[in-house]
């Protein structure tokens, strides 16, 4: 097998690595760096489990070969936040338990950053539209999109919380 030096930059580390360059980004997040929140799920970016963000941006590492994103950030649920300061999505779906199995989680807590990042206040319309792509087996998407507007919620600077409420 061929490979290649790659350098990464994941959660905020740089990581240096010897692989195939073809090797799908997945691969390498879960075999080599032991970053279990992605998760294979379809293998074809379809199902939405294997989201991770690439420059802020929600990506599908199933298909994305590593050699494609040597020098970009990457950000998986590990990097998002910690148990002693999580990050407001993440609060949000716990305060709303929008899990069961937690399969999808990572992917819908993914998609969720990078929907805020882009627009703070979504429409139902718009969460639903932007997680379409993210397939729940267990059926939590009501708790998941009330998640979504939570995590708004919370991500809102305090003082237009206070006019909101």
């Amino acid at each position: 097998m061929i490979t290649e030096v790659v350098t990464l930059s994941v959660n905020r580390l740089t990581r240096t690595l010897a692989v195939s360059p073809q090797a799908s980004l997945l691969g390498v997040l879960r075999n080599d760096l032991e970053l279990n929140s992605p998760k294979y799920g379809c293998g074809l970016g379809e199902c939405g489990a294997c989201t991770v963000l690439v420059d802020g941006v929600a990506a599908r590492a199933c298909v994305i070969p590593t050699g494609g994103v040597a020098g970009r950030e990457i950000t998986t649920l590990e990097g998002l936040g910690s148990l002693e300061a999580l990050h407001p999505v993440q609060q949000a779906f716990i305060e709303e338990q929008a899990a069961q199995c937690g399969y999808c989680l990572s992917g819908m807590i993914m998609m969720t950053v990078a929907l805020l990042a882009r627009k703070p206040e979504p429409t139902d319309d718009e969460i639903r539209s932007e997680l379409s792509g993210n397939l729940c087996r267990c059926g939590t998407y009501l708790e998941i999109l009330r998640a979504v507007r939570r995590a708004a919620q919370l991500m809102r600077p305090v003082s237009a919380r206070a006019d909101k409420s």
